[in-house]
């Protein structure tokens, strides 16, 4: 019998199971992440269509996801940018929230990058009672430490300062933290060549530390802002001059038992999103590298 009319199976081999398996498990986890990231755009979704909608029919009707393009027009932002009195007050409350960020993400990455380099690159007694009790004040809720730091602003004077606003987080345990464990991923010879080389501790922290760090500078600076650009309690808490609002603040007053101005509260929530979308564009291309480099040691 002539072998070439035996009709032989193809064996499947391991690899070609497994090249299978993960084609499957690709397309799967494909599927759940889009799902997950439809619903995390959602309200972002919801709110920009919202900006689009009059005033009147958004209070009669609410949020909601309106497919009416008919409806949409630019009223909205026209109202926000008309020169009017609440478009005054706005752009006040923006430039304030702005130089408030700035001073606040400055001050706290240039502050915390000291205290973490201090505590990873040398040895020193009570280092590590040092570092528990930085990672110990970040297991207690805001709420609790805000009275008895409410009082010590008080007692210094600063209250509806901006000093005021930015002192109780300038050194931010999540952030001491972070720079932390960068830093101790970094070789510690790196310290011994600058000596060598005759660096003092000064040029080897800012010469040659600094620029290697930048990944995390540029994680922090994105978290940070973020922060401070939404704070909402503690500014509200400190200023009591209108003029010295934030942002938050400042849409927060547009909601009264006597109105609501939802033209100006919605087109400017929109516009709001503007300068943490430029932060994490001109920083994002060191944002993974600073929140994962950490994480391996050596």
């Amino acid at each position: 019998m002539d072998a070439s009319f035996i009709k032989t199976k193809p064996v499947k081999t391991r690899n070609t199971i497994g090249g299978t398996k993960r084609k499957v498990l690709t397309v799967i986890s494909t599927g759940f992440f889009a799902v997950i990231s439809i619903l995390v755009a959602m309200p972002l979704i919801i709110g920009f269509t919202a900006s689009l909608r009059p005033g009147a029919e958004m209070m009669s009707q609410g949020l909601h996801l309106n497919t009416n393009v008919s409806m949409w027009n630019l009223d909205n932002y026209s109202a926000l940018l008309d020169g009017s009195e609440n478009s005054v007050k706005f752009f006040m409350w923006f430039k304030n929230s702005l130089v408030l960020t700035a001073l606040t993400v400055c001050l706290t990455l240039i502050f915390c990058y000291f205290i973490a380099y201090g505590l990873s690159m040398y040895d020193f007694k009570l280092k590590n009672v040092l570092f528990f009790i930085v990672i110990a004040t970040m297991m207690v809720p805001f709420e609790i430490l805000m009275l008895p730091l409410y009082q010590e602003i008080i007692g210094m004077g600063l209250i509806d300062t901006t000093a005021g606003v930015i002192l109780p987080g300038i050194c931010g345990a999540s952030t001491i933290f972070f720079f932390k464990q960068y830093m101790s991923s970094l070789p510690k010879e790196l310290l011994d060549a600058g000596r060598i080389d005759g660096a003092t501790e000064y040029g080897i922290c800012l010469k040659i530390m600094l620029p290697i760090t930048k990944p995390a500078f540029a994680a922090m600076a994105i978290l940070s802002s973020m922060g401070s650009w939404n704070n909402l309690l503690w500014p509200m808490l400190i200023y009591k001059d209108a003029s010295k609002f934030t942002l938050p603040i400042g849409l927060n007053t547009l909601l009264t038992p006597y109105g609501n101005n939802y033209d100006v509260l919605i087109a400017g929530s929109m516009f709001s999103l503007i300068p943490v979308f430029i932060v994490f564009i001109v920083f994002q291309k060191y944002f993974v590298d600073g929140m994962t480099a950490g994480a391996v040691k050596g």
